[in-house]
């Protein structure tokens, strides 16, 4: 089967004012698979998550070298609009944060503010978004009330809904679970298996068994530095690094 790389880093070095987040960190992640990023609390995942679609732009005095490429385009050249990036790679976040709009305005916003005003096309993608991320059942009779009276695992799938309703080529996760129960984290871990088949997702977590039932590769952060990444089965099952073997076996971290 063809595999097709849908973004990679290339030596990607990342620095806070003075102090050095990332160090060379090289990975490719293989279109319409998940890949998962271990390590422990401060290792660099979140900060290198958010380099693939530039939230850390958002921040003074951080600094960005190496590569990161999405498809063909360098996302950090001069020329690239970083709004269109954002629309490519969606993003969801650790703690659920919809909106304070009805459920319906949550999801039709980014399609309003991409310029989009046929309001039936736009009811349309809002019930496929919602169908996508498995909670139209839900909130099908709902959708003119606040998201904000949504529960926690319910507010996230919007979330992961309103990153969907602008056809990303890549959703990038930042422990989409953490602040969720058994119950929801479940709902969570079955829609990212149903939407790789048509999305590339990366997924930082926290959980090893999480990155294990759920990802086709994992890679392996340490202090900044990417220690090892291979397919899931493999790295967890038979590590090239003894560095790795002693996080997946709990010896630190």
């Amino acid at each position: 089967m063809q595999t097709h790389i849908k973004m990679h880093t290339k030596n990607l070095d990342f620095f806070y004012g003075d102090f050095q987040a990332l160090d060379q960190v090289s990975i490719d992640f293989i279109e319409n698979r998940v890949t998962a990023l271990i390590g422990p609390s401060g290792c660099g995942k979140s900060t290198y998550l958010r380099c693939l679609n530039r939230m850390n732009d958002l921040i003074a005095g951080i600094r960005v070298k190496g590569l990161a490429m999405l498809d063909n385009d360098d996302i950090y050249d001069p020329s690239i609009d970083v709004v269109t990036l954002r629309r490519q790679v969606g993003m969801v976040f650790q703690k659920p944060n919809p909106f304070p709009k009805s459920v319906f305005e949550n999801i039709a916003y980014g399609l309003k503010v991409n310029g989009m005003k046929d309001k039936a096309k736009i009811t349309r993608i809002v019930e496929k978004s919602l169908k996508q991320a498995a909670i139209w059942d839900e909130v099908k009779d709902r959708l003119n009330e606040s998201a904000l009276g949504l529960s926690g695992g319910q507010q996230q799938r919007l979330c992961i809904a309103r990153a969907l309703a602008v056809a990303p080529e890549v959703l990038l996760m930042d422990e989409p679970a953490s602040a969720l129960d058994p119950i929801a984290t479940q709902k969570i871990e079955e829609l990212i298996t149903e939407l790789s088949s048509k999305l590339t997702i990366i997924i930082v977590t926290h959980n090893m068994q999480q990155a294990a039932r759920i990802s086709d590769r994992t890679a392996f952060f340490y202090m900044g530095k990417l220690i090892e990444v291979n397919d899931t089965d493999t790295l967890f099952t038979k590590p090239e690094l003894k560095q790795t073997e002693d996080y997946i076996t709990g010896r630190f971290g």
